[in-house]
């Protein structure tokens, strides 16, 4: 569930996992290897999710 601060703004969530995030060893590295997604507001969280808020004023 989005936080209701987020609710009005809310773009997307960049999701890279844990483990990926690790083993690529940076974010613009899992992003140039596919390992990030691009998920919506209905997207259940996982354990180990690293993710980054689309977000619009």
């Amino acid at each position: 569930m989005i936080h209701t601060d987020f609710q009005k703004g809310f773009i997307k969530a960049e999701i890279i996992s844990y483990e990926d995030l690790i083993e690529t060893g940076s974010v613009a590295e899992a992003r140039a290897k596919g390992k990030a997604r691009m998920e919506g507001k209905d997207y259940v969280m996982q354990d180990g999710d690293v993710v980054e808020f689309r977000f619009n004023n």
